[in-house]
């Protein structure tokens, strides 16, 4: 028995660069949004690969922001094995030719990624910063906070981020267009973005991560403003630390005082769609200090004897 694959269909190579060149796309951007790689994209364009999988070819669509169809040859269809096949001749007859077009494609992108780094203008256009709380316990929920600003309207945005295996993101906002836990990576896909968005998502650590662990998280934003595409690093605001202290607690004390509670009323106001626990940190701030039982792996309020009159 064959194994399942997606089914292939037959696209047309002048019509998908036509498309991607009248919307000022390019051969990087659309590549990161298929998931494939730019040399792959180029032998779609040029008809070298005359078919591809059903899923793939609905990954290009999105990324052009067109109809399936539109893309799809109406007079040619081909089975697994003719493509083979077709593909195998195709390979054998240009594989000088297919020689000399990759070194020169390989150069072009060399050129392309040192003007990239050496602009100017991609500092100005685009920027992003992530914002991590200084701390948070074994087993306890902290809030992530990503701002993605742009000077120019952007018509597409991909923003990916790394976290440690073993932890779980549990709630994000927006939703995620897709979430591996297991080896710790979300992305979010955002058609039309405000100029400037903003990311919140909930991780939680595993109740056996030892204190003083001190994590790093990672991510890029990719987009496409003015018809130039971007990958850029998302550069962090602070290193997360595990210890006894509550993440809305910034400096540590094991208290959180008026500032501190402000600035979480401020998140949950501008969040509602993410749960930070605000009747829990209301009564820490009320008691006037807090601990975290190790044994139940919760945080407690705890009440600070007056000062005497």
């Amino acid at each position: 028995m064959k194994p399942f694959s997606s089914p292939s269909v037959s696209i047309d190579g002048e019509v998908i660069r036509r498309v991607r060149e009248e919307g000022k796309l390019t051969q990087l951007y659309v590549a990161k949004v298929v998931g494939v790689t730019t040399d792959t994209v180029s032998r779609w364009e040029n008809n070298r690969y005359p078919t591809m999988r059903r899923d793939n070819a609905l990954k290009l669509a999105e990324a052009l922001e067109v109809d399936l169809g539109l893309i799809m040859k109406k007079d040619e269809t081909f089975s697994d094995e003719r493509l083979t096949e077709k593909l195998s001749t195709s390979t054998k007859s240009s594989v000088r030719r297919n020689l000399v077009a990759g070194l020169f494609f390989v150069l072009l992108i060399g050129v392309f990624f040192f003007y990239l780094k050496s602009s100017p203008t991609q500092v100005t256009l685009m920027s992003g910063h992530r914002h991590v709380p200084n701390f948070t316990a074994p087993g306890a929920r902290v809030p992530i906070q990503l701002e993605i600003s742009s000077e120019m309207k952007l018509k597409g945005l991909i923003v990916r981020e790394e976290f440690p295996p073993g932890w779980n993101l549990v709630e994000a906002d927006p939703p995620p267009a897709s979430l591996d836990n297991l080896n710790g990576n979300v992305r979010w896909m955002i058609r039309d973005p405000a100029q400037l968005k903003k990311i919140v998502y909930i991780l939680q650590p595993p109740v056996d991560i030892p204190f003083d662990t001190q994590v790093m998280l990672k991510g890029e934003v990719v987009a496409n403003p003015d018809g130039q595409r971007f990958s850029l690093p998302v550069p962090g605001i602070g290193v997360l630390k595990i210890a006894p202290l509550h993440w809305a607690d910034t400096n540590g004390n094991s208290m959180i005082d008026d500032l501190e509670i402000l600035d979480v009323s401020d998140m949950v106001d501008a969040s509602a769609q993410i749960h930070y626990d605000w009747d829990l940190i209301e009564e820490m701030w009320d008691a006037g200090g807090y601990r975290f039982d190790e044994k139940k792996m919760v945080f407690l309020p705890l009440k600070t004897n007056p000062s005497s009159p």
